[in-house]
């Protein structure tokens, strides 16, 4: 069971923004990941409960920020609850897209398995309900995701297989890059791996 701690920062002007301390496992049906957040000066700020099928499509989601919280499965595409503060309002949605994203690493690891790329491969399109930052605010977001090399890392416990992929923002045309080793994010935009206790889960081979 990998368990580790990310760093956060503004991808922009890299102003830190906190720490995310996850631990994440593969199991019957798919790949969990739990996470913690806090702030740059140690308070807590929000949670992370991300369940997927062994298809990468989200069956449970639970995310919380600023005391708003998000829930969420794929069921028609997918279908969120969204709560205020107080616990007396809720907002329904749905939208017709195979999965969520955010800032927490999680979400890249998600999409990845989702989209089950091959190295080389024309980029894939693909529609995606942005949890936004700092209300958990829903957007609908399109983006390209190609795997444009796979390499094989030797380490203490055995070989590691990293996967780079190119991420492209499609209503802007802003690229980044995402290398994700297992069910780990090594780096991406605004995300960066300070301390892993165990080695990643290898996923099966896509």
């Amino acid at each position: 069971m990998p368990r580790g701690r990310y760093s956060l920062h503004d991808p922009h002007d890299h102003a830190p923004l906190g720490e995310e301390h996850f631990h994440c496992a593969p199991g019957p049906s798919g790949w969990r990941y739990v996470s913690q957040l806090t702030a740059p000066d140690g308070e807590h700020r929000g949670s992370v409960d991300l369940a997927i099928d062994e298809l990468g499509r989200p069956i449970r989601l639970e995310v919380n920020a600023a005391s708003w919280q998000v829930r969420g499965a794929a069921l028609d595409g997918v279908t969120w609850v969204r709560t205020d503060p107080t616990g007396t309002e809720a907002t329904e949605g749905n939208i017709a897209a195979p999965g969520f994203t955010g800032t927490s690493p999680a979400f890249l690891v998600a999409t990845a398995r989702l989209l089950r790329l091959t190295p080389g491969a024309p980029a894939t399109r693909v529609r995606l309900l942005a949890l936004t930052d700092p209300v958990l605010a829903p957007r609908t977001v399109d983006q390209a995701w190609a795997l444009v090399a796979r390499e094989e890392h030797p380490t203490d416990s055995g070989p590691l297989l990293v996967d780079e992929y190119r991420v492209t923002a499609l209503d802007t045309g802003e690229v980044h890059t995402v290398h994700i080793a297992g069910d780990v994010v090594l780096s991406a935009p605004g995300i960066e791996l300070e301390h892993l206790e165990t080695p990643p889960s290898a996923f099966e081979e896509q």
